[in-house]
């Protein structure tokens, strides 16, 4: 029998999950450690290259501004 895939995600779910990653990088930018040590700390755990991870960094940061609807 083959697995059953979990339902697609509700836009407002969606959203919100776009919202909480954004912010948990947001604290982890502001934990104490600079991106520089980020990116390194990553790099040395998964090894993934330095360039990719940066990418993906700037691409959280921008996460809610490209998929999500002003709030108003």
């Amino acid at each position: 029998m083959a697995p059953t895939q979990p339902a697609a995600p509700e836009p407002d779910s969606l959203a919100e999950a776009i919202a909480k990653i954004a912010g948990g990088f947001d604290r982890l930018q502001k934990s104490g450690l600079n991106r520089k040590a980020i990116v390194i700390l990553l790099n040395d755990w998964t090894g993934v290259g330095k360039r990719d991870i940066e990418r993906v960094l700037s691409g959280l940061a921008d996460l809610p501004k490209v998929y999500c609807r002003p709030q108003r």
